[in-house]
This record gives C-alpha cells, sequence and structure tokens, in this order.
C-alpha cells in the first residue's frame, strides 16, 4: 500500500487525474481484480503508460497468481515450437538437445522471460494446465520458484514416474528446513474446460442459455427444453468430493502414486486423498473387518493381493443399508478419527502430522485470491477454521473416499449407493440387493437401476421377431 500510494503521488497531475489509474491504485481492488485477467492483459495494461507500467510491477500481488494455460506461445506443436521469441520449423535437432529441454522448451522461454522482469518471484499460485510440462520442469519449478499452489492436470509429455521421484525427494525426512515451498499440487482431475468464443451475430451481453436458445429457434420445444436442463446441469454442477458423489478422477491412476501421497503427507496436499477402506493401513477399521471372507465372496480371487495403500478415486455417502461406514466419513473440520503415537508411524500408515494435509483434497480450481490451504480444500458454504461445538451434525459436510478395488462388486455406477464391507458380503447377503453387469455396455448397476434402464421386448400371443 505504501508502494502505490509514493508511485500515486509521484504522477503528473494530469495522469493522477484519470479515473482507471485512481480507481487502480487501491492495491487492493488493483490485486482483486489481475487475477480475472489472463497474463498478456495484465502486460498490456502496463504497456500503456509509464504510470500503469510503474502501477503493475511495482505491486507485489498483481502476479500472485499466473495462468498460461491458454498463451498461445506456450502451446507444445511439434512442427513449429515457440521457444523465446524464437521459432523453431522443422529443424534438425541438436544431438545435445535433450528431451526435457525439447518438450519444454517453450515454457522454459516464458519463464527466462518472465524471470528477466521479476514476475516469477511474485507468483504463488501457477496453472500449467494442459500444457506441455516434464518433471524436470515441476523439479525446477519446486527447488527455484516461490510457487505454493502448482495445477498441472492434462499435462502433456509428463513422466509421472519421475514426477513422482522429484516429489518424494522434495519431502524427504533430510530435505532443508522451509523446503519444499510448493503445498498443493493439482495432477490428478481434468483441466477446466475453456468457454467457446462469442460468434459473430451473437450478443456481448447474452448469457449461455440465450446463445443456446438462438441455435435451437428452429428445432422443436421439446429438443429446446431438454438442452436447457443439460445447459443448468453443468452450471450448476456439484462440489467435487464432499456434493459431487462416484468417480471423481476421470482416468487410470497408477498404484505408485499411492506412496508418493504418503511421503508427502503432511507437506504437500493433491487434489484426491487416501483411501480410507478397511483393506489399507492407514484406515481406521484396519483388522476389523475379515478380508478373506470378502475377497472369497467376491469376484475376485481368495488370495488377491492388497495393497498397504491407495488413491482414493470415488467420493460416496453412507452405506446405502447401514448409512455409515466401517472407517466413519471424513468431516470437514473434524480432526481424525485415529491419532498415531509417533512420527515413523504415523508416516508409515499414510497419517500425516497435519489434520489438514493428505485428510482433505484440493477442491478445483486453483484459488484466485488465497494461497492458503484451508482456503483451497474447504468446501462451499463451510467456515475455512471449522466448527463450533454447537454446529449441527447435519449442516457438516462430509464424504467417504474409497478407491475401486474396495467397493468392486458392491457399488452401483447408475445411482452411487454402494454396501460396506459390514452389510454386505457378496451375493449371500441377506435383503442386500446384488450389483451386477446386465449387458456389455454398461457398468455394475443395482437392481433398480437395471430395471429403470433395461429395454425389454415384449411380445403378444403368437406373435413372432420380424
Amino acid at each position: 500500500m505504501t508502494q502505490t500510494t509514493v508511485a500515486h503521488n509521484n504522477l503528473p497531475i494530469e495522469i493522477q487525474q484519470s479515473a482507471l489509474l485512481r480507481l487502480l491504485t487501491n492495491s487492493l481492488i488493483l490485486c482483486h481484480t489481475t487475477p480475472y485477467l489472463s497474463c498478456s492483459e495484465v502486460l498490456n495494461l502496463a504497456a500503456t503508460s509509464r504510470a500503469f507500467r510503474y502501477l503493475v510491477y511495482h505491486t507485489p500481488q498483481v502476479f500472485r497468481r499466473l495462468d498460461l494455460t491458454n498463451v498461445k506461445s506456450v502451446q507444445f506443436d511439434i512442427d513449429s515450437i515457440d521457444h523465446g521469441g524464437e521459432t523453431w520449423r522443422n529443424v534438425q535437432l541438436d544431438e545435445n538437445l535433450t528431451e526435457d529441454d525439447f518438450y519444454s522448451g517453450p515454457l522454459r522461454g516464458i519463464f527466462s522471460a518472465l524471470s528477466r522482469v521479476d514476475i516469477l518471484r511474485d507468483v504463488q499460485v501457477l496453472s500449467l494446465d494442459g500444457l506441455s510440462v516434464t518433471a524436470e520442469l515441476v523439479h525446477d519449478i519446486i527447488s527455484s520458484f516461490s510457487v505454493r499452489i502448482l495445477s498441472i492436470r492434462d499435462a502433456k509429455n509428463l513422466n509421472e514416474r519421475k514426477l513422482r521421484g522429484a516429489l518424494q525427494y522434495a519431502c524427504r525426512e533430510s530435505r532443508p528446513q522451509g523446503t519444499p515451498r510448493l503445498r498443493g499440487l493439482y495432477v490428478f482431475g481434468p483441466k477446466e474446460s475453456t468457454p467457446e468464443p462469442l460468434s459473430a451475430d451473437s450478443s456481448p451481453r447474452s448469457t449461455p442459455v440465450d446463445a443456446l436458445v438462438s441455435t435451437w429457434n428452429k428445432r422443436s420445444p421439446k429438443a429446446l427444453a431438454a438442452a436447457l436442463v443439460e445447459v443448468k446441469v453443468k452450471v450448476e454442477e456439484p462440489e467435487d468430493w464432499w456434493i459431487r458423489r462416484g468417480s471423481q478422477i476421470p482416468r487410470p491412476v497408477n498404484p505408485e502414486w499411492a506412496n508418493t501421497l504418503v511421503a508427502c503427507g503432511g507437506v504437500i496436499a493433491f487434489d484426491s486423498v487416501l483411501c480410507t477402506g478397511p483393506r489399507h493401513l492407514n484406515s481406521s477399521a484396519w483388522g476389523k473387518i475379515n478380508i478373506e471372507a470378502l475377497n472369497a465372496a467376491a469376484s475376485l480371487p481368495a488370495t488377491i493381493k492388497v495393497p498397504h495403500h491407495a488413491v482414493a478415486t470415488h467420493s460416496l455417502g453412507g452405506c446405502a443399508s447401514c448409512g455409515a461406514a466401517p472407517e466413519g466419513f471424513t468431516v470437514w473440520g473434524e480432526e481424525p478419527p485415529a491419532v498415531h503415537r509417533d512420527c515413523h508411524e504415523r508416516r508409515s500408515s499414510g497419517c500425516s502430522g497435519s489434520s489438514e494435509i493428505g485428510r482433505f483434497p484440493l477442491l478445483a480450481p486453483p484459488p484466485m485470491h488465497s494461497t492458503n490451504l484451508k482456503v483451497t480444500m474447504c468446501p462451499s458454504g463451510q467456515p475455512v477454521n471449522g466448527f463450533s461445538s454447537s454446529t449441527p451434525e447435519k449442516d457438516k459436510a462430509r464424504f467417504i473416499p474409497r478407491c475401486f478395488d474396495c467397493i468392486r462388486d458392491r457399488y452401483c455406477t447408475g445411482c452411487y449407493r454402494w454396501w460396506c464391507e459390514s452389510c454386505y458380503i457378496g451375493p449371500l447377503a441377506v435383503n442386500i440387493p446384488a450389483v451386477k453387469k446386465s449387458c456389455w455396455e454398461c457398468n455394475m448397476n443395482c437392481p433398480e437401476c437395471i430395471d429403470i434402464t433395461q429395454l425389454r421386448l415384449v411380445l403378444s400371443k403368437g406373435s413372432t421377431l420380424p
């Protein structure tokens, strides 16, 4: 605030009277406005005059959040790569050029340009979703930048094995004090879809619904109504993990990621957490369920190897029969149900010294105005610092994180209902519907969903198939 005030007082009188400049000299307004602008738009603002340039480059919080996902010069193209302003077009590569130099060239060129004007030193939230990001580049970001929250969802050319090694090394017990600076990593979920630009015949003030109506004006009312419902569902899509049930990660997750989450417990948070099912060591229900009997009753071999830890891919509500789960719910603002005795035991079982990092997932999208991990994890409508003792249980956000192996044969992909280990032991359970695969195209479904979705051909007496 002091820097911007001094800069404002030193400006010529004709510039001080500029309405926009006078508005933006309020650092609170400036820092809450720039996150909604792209990096190029902020730089264009700084290029309009010396006054705006001084204001933008001398207010540290302006570049606190940097989103490069839509910058054209960092889009990786195998035929044309813009590397720091120099374009490579079908060139014969130098034999000394490494794979990392090739795939991370566009981003390293941008980082070099931003470093020359001292922008990277202030970046704390960095979004590189969908770009060409190598594991070596992520290692450099962790070790050299001040980034606290990094998003690399759907990144291209990313060697996940090397990335896991870099993360585990950064979180090693012998690491220097105060490192790593990175506290949150988005890597499992999908990147946000980019809004489509307005067409030439659409009004700048029109809403997505208005644009949809204009394109459907010659179609039937029934089809239009169905499309409007789809738009409403997309706009009001429930929040991941805490409200939206079912699969939260749209791609297979390598089992080795579980060891990385264990190694980074209490240090780096991810957009997923460890499965809390009783098959795993970190579960508070470990040893309370007869896993051999459960495997024998399911479609899996009785000798199946259960991993010590697994990354949660599904968010569940309470069991459809008892309304709970053997390990209990993950409740926002509450301490974990089981606290281990020493740090070594906490690390080996997947729990962390912090009650937030490693227990609650990062929520998409990355924060606009904060780098506080609690803000990033906090469900919508919930207090950031937890609940008071008088808060009703029904008002607390909760979910059950599970991997697919912990709900196999007991989870319906249609209605997201499931049956816990205590209530359902395969098809031998009493008064519990059997979840089964009714056709090649469908996944496992409960009888109710099968009755709703399955088509039947009813023939009258004496009729034959054509």
